[in-house]
């Protein structure tokens, strides 16, 4: 087996009770006035003796946030400048900066604005603090944990931030029981998270050390709680599910200050609700219990690029490229991705679990010597190449820095942990600009016989726009049964549960900042692209009329997104959010409640 080999083309692809003695404080019933939010400047805006309140009661970890954009505005090729300008590329450092997130913005949607203040939050009793101090000075609140939202929703001008990264422990347990659960749930082995951890540290934890596997992200600095109120898919939830199904406990800090347990037996419809319902608008997620499963042997990729050398042959390309993965690929063994180019190639990003390297090579044996029997047709652009590696080394930081030095990156800062990494193949979106995004949830209908001259149909017209990419493994439908059933229980739209896949057309620049010369985003190539998605879009959702969104990794401008989000789900959540937030403390873009709120969450319609 060659590890290094592996190593490099993977990178392609991809705790149990309230505190006592807080001092919780509880829910004003002023009526929805009380929470008309105020700003810096404003008569209603707390003095600086009330912001000092705050600060000791949090042990002094309040932080007055600076513009980090202060030296390239004024000087945009000082050293200063490029020095930030560089640090840009590094998810640590924007992890690390309460001012920043993962996304600098989306032409025409939003622009990334640090808060005023943030709160670094080390306990349930500091997210406490935060809560009762953002409602009763009605201030707009954000969270920021790993900074991941593609739609601006970790950071917000003029508001206050709980910024969660200090809470990052992690416990493992043998046999852990739900509060509350004993006489209904039997113990099973579980972790329980922080909320602040990122991925790669939780990887390290149960599966690096512990030898199990938890269903988590792909992208190792991407946060805990986000992915949990996403949904959560994995490279291998064909096998595993729904991250959010895995969740067997919470506790959070809901708009009246309190820190509550909750689980399938206590506050039942809170606990559905934060299990795919979208981030930030039900609570603050301060601890999750999840799951864990016996891990594989052995975790694999197969990679290659294949290019069709005229319109017909593409198309006769993507209809057998689709045959096989529905003949072959379509169940738990199989994740991640094909992705259909506009200049007519398709490239395979797919990994596995559960199959050895023998029977992997054995199955796409026909379909590569189908693409051999045709050169005039098609050339190979990458050859074909399948590699395997034991799977408790899959994030394993320092096997990965050692055995393949070109597939991660390390954090480069001075005095950064070592065990820092991030795949290269997630570099690009580190920092950056989007364009336009779009995707949707395709049903496994698609996939019959009789519907299949449609689904190539519609592929090729799509890639005349753009390119078009399949993520098998955020679609429910062919893989495990009982994962299937498991995802009921979650907020996420049912759509996902006959879906094959997400397909997603997406596109982006470098980082990008309004006002810094040299650094502004190029908006005549942005909306350019922006017009070209939502025209391969169109194309490919012809044969797919009103698909599901997933809500983690979709348009920031879609008009139906309760529907696309959550489907016959969302009057429940609203339903839940009336409960547990009547006055709309928490608010996110196209979040629960935002409809009762201006863009901006200022001011209530």
């Amino acid at each position: 087996m060659d590890r290094r080999t592996f190593l490099r083309t993977v990178a392609a692809t991809i705790i149990g009770s309230c505190f006592p003695g807080v001092g919780i404080a509880r829910a004003s019933t002023r009526g929805s006035e009380a929470f008309a939010r105020v700003r810096p400047g404003d008569a209603r805006w707390p003095s600086q003796a009330r912001w000092n309140v705050l600060s000791n009661s949090v042990g002094g970890r309040l932080v007055r946030i600076e513009d980090p954009l202060a030296e390239c505005r004024h000087a945009p090729e000082g050293p200063a400048c490029q020095a930030f300008l560089k640090e840009m590329k590094n998810p640590y450092f924007l992890s690390d900066n309460p001012a920043l997130t993962e996304t600098s913005g989306w032409v025409d949607g939003w622009n990334s604005a640090p808060s005023v203040y943030a709160v670094r939050v080390q306990s349930t009793a500091d997210v406490v603090a935060a809560v009762n101090f953002a409602r009763e000075n009605r201030l707009r609140l954000v969270i920021k944990g790993g900074g991941h939202s593609y739609q601006g929703t970790s950071d917000a001008a003029d508001s206050l931030l709980i910024w969660t990264q200090e809470m990052n422990g992690i416990t493992l347990h043998e046999a852990f029981v739900p509060q509350d659960c004993g006489a209904t749930m039997p113990p099973q082995p579980a972790v329980t998270v922080e909320t602040g951890a990122r991925w790669l540290q939780v990887y390290e934890a149960v599966t690096t050390r512990g030898g199990r596997y938890v269903q988590g992200g792909g992208c190792t600095t991407v946060g805990v709680a986000g992915f949990i109120h996403g949904g959560g898919f994995g490279s291998f939830s064909k096998k595993y599910g729904l991250g959010a199904a895995a969740l067997l406990e919470a506790e959070i800090v809901t708009a009246d200050g309190q820190a509550r347990v909750i689980n399938a037996c206590n506050e039942a419809d809170l606990f559905w609700a934060v299990k795919g319902g979208g981030g930030g608008a039900f609570g603050v997620l301060t601890r999750l219990t999840l799951r864990t499963r016996e891990l594989p042997a052995i975790f694999g990729i197969v990679v290659g690029t294949v290019k069709a050398r005229s319109d017909a042959a593409f198309r006769e390309l993507i209809a057998k490229t689709m045959d096989f993965y529905a003949d072959k690929l379509f169940n738990e063994h199989w994740g991640e991705q094909i992705a259909f180019g506009s200049d007519n190639s398709v490239s395979f990003a797919m990994v596995f679990q559960g199959l050895d390297q023998s029977e992997v090579e054995a199955l796409w044996a026909p379909y590569r010597s189908w693409l051999a029997a045709a050169p005039n047709d098609f050339s190979i652009e990458t050859a074909f190449s399948i590699h395997s590696v034991p799977a408790r080394h899959f994030w394993d930081a320092a096997f990965l820095i050692k055995n393949a030095p070109g597939l991660v990156l390390g954090d480069d800062r001075v005095g950064a942990p070592q065990g820092n990494i991030f795949y290269v193949g997630d570099s690009g979106q580190v920092g950056f600009f989007i364009h336009g995004y779009k995707s949707a949830w395709l049903p496994a209908s698609l996939l019959q016989p009789t519907e299949k001259p449609k689904l190539v149909e519609a592929i090729f017209a799509a890639t005349r726009h753009w390119k078009v990419a399949f993520h098998f493994n955020k679609g429910l439908a062919g893989g495990a049964a009982e994962e299937i059933e498991a995802a009921r229980a979650t907020a996420m739209n049912p759509a996902v549960l006959d879906a094959f896949a997400l397909v997603i057309i997406a596109g982006h620049g470098p980082p990008a900042f309004p006002g810094v010369a040299g650094h502004e985003p190029d908006l005549t190539l942005a909306r350019a692209n922006a017009q070209a998605i939502d025209r391969a879009a169109s194309a490919l959702l012809k044969i797919a009329p009103g698909a599901g969104a997933y809500v983690s990794e979709a348009d920031f401008f879609d008009p139906d997104w309760k529907r696309s989000y959550w489907g016959p789900n969302f009057e429940r959540l609203a339903a839940v959010k009336q409960r547990y937030d009547p006055e709309g403390l928490f608010f996110t873009h196209h979040g629960v409640g935002s409809d009762e709120w201006s863009a901006d969450g200022f001011t209530r319609l």
